[in-house]
């Protein structure tokens, strides 16, 4: 019946809603239009999955990041640190390769990078997109991208956001009828020791990995996934955000980030100190630490001390929290980042601009064939 609807072009009228929920949805990646790609957790601020670029397939492994738009990899012709020390593309490999040549330039909270731009079929999980426009990293300064355990960086976030106008990958997903529905769901285990880290579903979202029914958010800004926090409470008390502000959901950011001055008299609220930009806490203290709360269209996503505080294998755990000041016009914003995603399953939803939160289900270590 899907393919049926689909052929007459007609399935997108299953994509409004009945209630709250979709009258059709996958919850499966059986589907040859749904791509469940696992994702590997490193140490709870990482997440990362692989991706091929050319033919035949040259592999590389990269963020999912919902916080920005374009897809960038490591180039053959980067002689940077950072390049070096990981996987680099090779064009001339490539038979459905073409150049494009222009430049381009992107600079993300930390660090930056420049490049020229390609045309090539990229594939994620068995989908493949065809002529898709990607940066090929020419230098990449400093050591932000030196040490990490990923090549590259994939945006999910809104066309808007991209550098040099390119078609995000999902967007040519859709484009190019690839994928079921208009939408991704993310789950983020919190288990670092876990083998399974975590999953991206292209194409739809798993309901196995949730309990009860996702809450819609509209997204109130189409560029990042921009939402509005209606409150933030501190063991149930309003302490900031009274009169609402403005938020993106980003797995491609760690932690959970809000104005320096917020995020300090949070710290200080939840007996966290440091400094250069770090707050720990001894780990024998989180009995007695608050719960954060986060209300989000009327409903409260509450964090409790064991989730908002990252424990770093001594006798002190590390704030979940750190302040970033983003000036306007984007800014202020807060950032509901991976400390946010781990405990709530997020679906990003293209058809009908909103995310989806739902509790999180935590599963017992099984091997995710990454």
């Amino acid at each position: 019946m899907r393919k049926i609807l689909k052929e007459k072009g007609k399935l997108s009228n299953l994509w409004t809603k009945q209630g709250d929920e979709f009258l059709v949805y996958s919850g499966s990646c059986t589907s040859p239009e749904t791509a469940c790609e696992p994702l590997v957790n490193y140490l709870d601020v990482e997440y990362f999955g692989q991706i091929q670029i050319g033919s035949p397939p040259q592999t590389f492994t990269v963020i999912f990041d919902t916080g920005s738009s374009n897809l960038w990899v490591p180039s053959v012709y980067c002689t940077s640190s950072a390049c070096m020390s990981h996987a680099r593309f090779y064009p001339s490999h490539s038979t459905t390769y073409l150049t494009d040549g222009q430049s381009f330039y992107i600079q993300y909270g930390t660090g930056n990078l420049t490049g020229i731009l390609g045309i090539d079929q990229v594939t994620v999980q068995g989908i493949t997109v065809q002529q898709q426009m990607f940066a090929e990293s020419v230098s990449e300064p400093g050591s932000t991208f030196q040490d990490s355990n990923f090549d590259g960086i994939l945006g999910l976030a809104y066309p808007s956001l991209a550098v040099d106008n390119c078609t995000p990958v999902f967007d040519n997903m859709i484009a190019q009828n690839l994928v079921e529905l208009p939408m991704f769901g993310v789950y983020m285990s919190r288990n670092s020791s876990s083998t399974e880290g975590g999953e991206l579903v292209l194409g739809g979202y798993d309901n196995t990995r949730f309990s009860g029914q996702l809450n819609w958010v509209p997204v109130t800004l189409q560029g990042y996934w921009q939402i509005q926090i209606d409150n933030i409470q501190v063991e149930g008390e309003v302490l900031f955000c009274s009169g609402g502000c403005q938020a993106i959901v980003d797995t491609g950011t760690s932690l959970i980030t809000g104005p320096s001055s917020d995020i300090q008299q949070l710290q200080n609220f939840i007996g966290a100190t440091g400094s250069n930009g770090e707050s720990d806490v001894s780990c024998g203290s989180l009995s007695i630490m608050p719960n954060v709360t986060f209300t989000i269209n009327n409903i409260g996503y509450t964090l409790t001390p064991s989730q908002y505080m990252l424990e770093d294998g001594g006798d002190y755990c590390s704030s979940g929290f750190e302040g970033m000041d983003i000036p306007p016009p984007s800014g202020p914003l807060w950032i509901l980042g991976d400390v946010f995603i781990g405990q709530y399953y997020s679906v990003f939803d293209r058809g009908n601009n909103r995310v989806g939160f739902a509790p999180a289900l935590s599963y017992p270590s099984v091997t995710n064939g990454v």
